[in-house]
């Protein structure tokens, strides 16, 4: 009796057998499709009546990869290599018909097949470093022999797809499909059939590729760019270090060898974090208690209230995922800067290669700009984004609510306000809710998606998902200053600040949290942002250090001077004035000189991140830990290899976490050292 492999169709078609995956929504290889693919190749090369084969998928796309359910813990056998050691052993020609996208193992199994087929919107990659890792199942031995080395690296460091027309310019794919890609997927194998007697295949290339002067100037190339864009990450040098042994192994060596690599890195620390990361990302999307009767409104049109840096980012967002949008100001003066601003971006972008001349062009048929209050009145969607003044919000809340139509949803992009009390003001407190972009927000992935007291259901539901229509990833939270991500960053910053008190070099605090992981450290951070910014809004009516900058003008790199000084191409220097008012400031606080361990410093720039977390999370601001590191991971750079602070803490253990928290605790008093009675139960959660 025949095995049931539901989720494989199989028919026989003038001779050819069309093995069909049909496991939604990405027809990833779980155990279940491996078995039946597997039986049904045996089936097919066992048949007298088969002589070609065509491995296609149902649905949306091709095989998109590994079941990511099976991460963690061995996959049940046939494991994928198996699977892949019969399909490259097939004595029949076998075409791999693919739509949609062929990533990772989708990828690799392709490879295997004598051919490729492809529709024209197809995309083709490796996303395996993404998760700390390398392909597992030959992707790393089979692409340079079939594409050449620059490709591959290309291909496997970024883990970014190529499209369809790259793929077979560089000879991944065989064919473009036209309109009916199976029909065309049957010609191709029959005329293979008909002509060909003996069918290409990437593993009888035993041989290393040639290994020449050239190739070794590739890959030095680009070891040094991964070595800039991908710092602290051991898979990007690990996928290169197996793409090099294609140079230098034979097939089934160079095999072994990246198993041996994946092995490494999959126990490793790192791709535990980043695997971590990635399901986190997928959990932020779930709204807990959602009621399935509940959908998304279709948000067509959109008005943006301010058109300054983050307005016109925000806009420019909307218009490239097709999105109506109109900004107003209050001024032509401002109204032509923003406009001028967001087609010298357009056009930067296209001068690049990422746009073409098209593509700018019907973005910015979908931008409008106004002087025009009235036009909010047929939006479906009105962010308010000007700069951080109460009153004015509120102002701007109040006249919106009147204007705007029923049902259209109120967010304000404010970073730290109370939005309780802007949605107040609105007169509907149930349509308002938080959209907070971060800078340049067509640029930044990350949303926090700011729920206020009274805001409905709906209007979050549809928030977070046009957050994934416009490309962010969206974490909800709750109303407290600074919501999630600049709260915490305060807490770390207000340290960071204590360090400089007591004497400890700004230079050496920079350059320590710079080796952790972050792009740059507490006070490069503040000077980019603008140190009158918090002087404006700081979250405590305490006296803070960066006041006695902003009295003497030193505002950040804005005007080249705030805790470094800065030259006209913003490079930045010690500053003997700045070391004077740390020390002047610290005399008047009573603040004595102390000195510190590397592992002191960061200690006490970490550890209040984590504190302030665990109250966050105590105080049901966030639905769960994971949600505090999307947003540090995606908006806060924090190293994706080190998880997120919650992540980091719990790796750590909490009873150690805690213990250092306790100690400190004697010497600095203030909120950022006190902890939870739950602190424990909170930190442990996963």
């Amino acid at each position: 009796m025949e095995k049931d492999f539901s989720v494989i169709d199989y028919e026989v078609q003038d001779n050819v057998a069309v093995i069909v995956v049909n496991n939604p929504p990405v027809n990833a290889l779980s155990f279940s499709v491996r078995a039946g693919l597997l039986h049904f190749l045996m089936k097919a090369e066992n048949s007298k009546e088969v002589c070609g084969i065509i491995i296609a998928c149902e649905g949306r796309t091709f095989i998109a990869g590994a079941d990511i359910s099976e991460f963690g813990s061995k996959p049940k056998e046939p494991d994928l290599p198996e699977l892949l050691d019969y399909l490259d052993s097939t004595k029949k020609p076998v075409l791999a018909e693919i739509h949609g996208t062929a990533l990772g193992g989708g990828l690799e199994l392709a490879l295997c097949c004598n051919y490729r087929i492809a529709a024209k919107n197809a995309r083709f990659g490796l996303p395996e470093v993404n998760l700390g890792l390398i392909p597992g199942a030959g992707g790393t031995q089979r692409l340079p022999r079939l594409i050449g080395i620059e490709k591959s690296l290309a291909m496997v460091t970024s883990g970014s797809p190529i499209g369809s027309t790259d793929a077979y310019k560089c000879g991944l794919v065989d064919q473009l499909s036209g309109e009916n890609l199976r029909c065309d997927s049957l010609n191709f194998i029959k005329d293979i059939i008909e002509t060909e007697s003996v069918h290409p295949s990437i593993s009888l290339k035993t041989e290393p590729i040639v290994n020449d002067e050239e190739t070794q100037t590739i890959l030095n190339t680009y070891r040094s760019q991964i070595r800039k864009r991908k710092r602290g990450f051991i898979a990007p040098e690990y996928n290169i270090r197996s793409i090099q042994a294609s140079l230098e192994l034979e097939f089934r060596d160079g095999l072994k060898f990246e198993r041996k690599l994946f092995d490494e890195l999959m126990e490793g620390e790192q791709s535990r974090a980043q695997q971590y990361l990635f399901f986190a990302e997928r959990q932020a999307n779930k709204i807990p208690d959602l009621d399935p009767k509940i959908k998304p409104v279709d948000i067509q049109k959109v008005v943006v209230i301010g058109g300054g840096l983050m307005g016109s980012g925000i806009a420019m967002c909307m218009a490239n995922a097709g999105i109506s949008v109109t900004i107003i100001e209050s001024s032509k003066k401002l109204l032509d800067r923003c406009w001028n601003n967001i087609t010298a971006n357009y056009q930067s972008t296209q001068k690049k290669g990422r746009l073409s001349q098209e593509q700018v062009k019907s973005r910015l048929r979908l931008i409008d700009v106004s002087l025009e209050f009235e036009k909010v009145s047929d939006a479906d969607l009105v962010i308010e984004a000007v700069f951080e003044n109460m009153e004015l919000k509120k102002d701007i809340f109040r006249k919106v609510g009147k204007l705007a139509k029923k049902n259209a949803i109120l967010a304000s992009n404010t970073s730290a306000l109370d939005l309780n009390t802007l949605s107040e003001s609105s007169g509907r407190p149930q349509d308002v809710i938080g959209l907070h972009f971060f800078s340049p927000a067509n640029v930044m992935r990350l949303l926090e998606v700011v729920r206020a007291q009274k805001t409905s259901v709906g209007v979050i539901y549809t928030c977070m998902k046009l957050a994934k229509i416009i490309k962010k990833i969206p974490v909800l939270v709750g109303v407290c200053p600074g919501f999630v991500g600049n709260r915490i960053l305060f807490a770390r910053q207000e340290q960071a600040m204590r360090l400089a008190m007591q004497g400890i070099d700004i230079e050496r605090i920079d350059r320590l949290i710079y080796e952790f992981g972050f792009p740059m450290g507490p006070f490069q951070t503040a000077d980019l942002i603008g140190l009158d910014l918090g002087w404006e809004k700081a979250l405590t009516s305490e006296s803070l250090l960066v006041d006695k900058f902003c009295e003497v003008g030193r505002f950040g790199q804005k005007n080249l001077s705030g805790f470094y000084d800065y030259d006209a191409s913003r490079k930045a220097t010690k500053s003997k004035l700045s070391e004077k008012l740390i020390k002047d400031f610290a005399k008047s606080k009573g603040i004595t000189k102390r000195d510190y361990t590397d592992d002191e410093i960061l200690d006490q720039c970490l550890l209040p991140m984590i504190n302030e977390g665990v109250k966050i999370r105590e105080e049901n601001i966030v639905t769960r830990n994971s949600d505090i590191d999307v947003v540090y991971a995606h908006g806060f750079g924090w190293p994706a290899y080190r998880g997120g602070p919650m992540y980091f803490g719990r790796t750590l253990g909490s009873d150690k976490v805690l213990k250092k928290i306790n100690y400190y605790s004697q010497f600095f008093k203030d909120r950022f050292w006190q902890t939870s009675h739950e602190f424990r139960n909170i930190l442990d959660e996963k």
